[in-house]
């Protein structure tokens, strides 16, 4: 895709963008009698990061408020998670993600992966300013992803080590594979993967999965599949979030809220062409009431008729 990443997104900025006019139909909201959700839903999912960041500032400006303060303390659970979420930056919204994932009561593994293991060397460097705590994210921090490199030369000693860590899965061995994996450019393991077929006559996906297990195998699929198809990860998670999880809220919203500006039109597309219905229609299946109404607005930002 050569054009510009916002258009694969369903939300765009708004074309006739009025900051102030935006802030006092948010505040009247916010601090009416009756909270409403549906002044906060159309505005806040129909303009773009950037324009929230505008109207963020004409709301502290005009009432010496901080409005993303105003949302957390005045809505709760879900419908909450939806509207704070879209007041972040997106770098401080992966960085606040990974925050509680790891602080939470039980470590949440699967959103650690899915945002370290999908995001560009430059996202995880921004992540890791935005990120207070001095705590280690992983092995990412320790290794810096190569970018737009490729060699044939040693793709082929790459798949070769790769081969000798899913044969031999000892630590030193499995520490290669990581080091390959989350320091090599998305163009070097396109041909790793090519070459890693050819000596073993296996995919290494399958390889992976057959060789490791837990959230070491999963993390490790996960980096493949981002490498392959970044949009059709993203829609693999979902379809597991709202299947076999029960509807795991915190993967909804996560990947709804991060992904409505980049590549979520593409990952609706494929969800519905790989799955036999749309994701519009099973987040309406299993959400209910202004949460629903939350994620359909980012869902369908283009108002695209389903």
């Amino acid at each position: 895709i050569h054009s510009p990443e916002y258009i694969q997104g369903t939300i765009y900025p708004a074309q006739d963008f009025n900051p102030c006019r935006d802030t006092e139909e948010l505040f009247g909201a916010i601090q009416g009698m009756r909270c409403n959700k549906d002044v906060l839903i159309d505005i806040l999912t129909q303009r773009s990061n950037a324009q929230r960041q505008v109207i963020a500032e004409a709301y502290r400006e005009m009432y010496g408020r901080e409005l993303i303060i105003d949302l957390r303390e005045t809505f709760s659970h879900h419908f909450k998670q939806v509207m704070v979420g879209l007041m972040y930056l997106p770098v401080f919204y992966d960085a606040h993600e990974l925050w509680h994932a790891l602080k939470g009561e039980e470590t949440e593994e699967n959103c650690l992966i899915d945002i370290l293991a999908s995001r560009t060397n430059e996202e995880i460097f921004r992540i890791k300013e935005a990120y207070f705590m001095e705590k280690s994210i992983y092995i990412f921090e320790t290794g810096v992803r190569e970018q737009a490199y490729a060699d044939p030369g040693t793709a082929s000693q790459d798949a070769m080590v790769l081969w000798e860590a899913c044969q031999q899965k000892t630590g030193e061995h499995k520490t290669m594979l990581q080091m390959i994996l989350c320091s090599k450019s998305y163009q070097q393991l396109w041909m790793v993967f090519q070459e890693f077929q050819n000596i073993s006559g296996q995919d290494i996906i399958d390889a992976l999965r057959m060789c490791y297990d837990g959230y070491f195998q999963e993390l490790c699929v996960a980096i493949v599949l981002c490498v392959r198809d970044r949009t059709s990860y993203f829609t693999y998670r979902l379809y597991n979030a709202i299947h076999e999880y029960g509807f795991h809220n915190n993967t909804v919203i996560r990947i709804l809220v991060s992904r409505s500006e980049v590549d979520l039109k593409e990952i609706r597309r494929k969800y519905k062409e790989r799955y036999g219905k749309s994701l519009f229609h099973d987040i309406k299946h299993f959400a209910s009431g202004h949460y629903e109404s939350a994620l359909l607005a980012i869902l369908a930002g283009d108002a695209e008729d389903y």
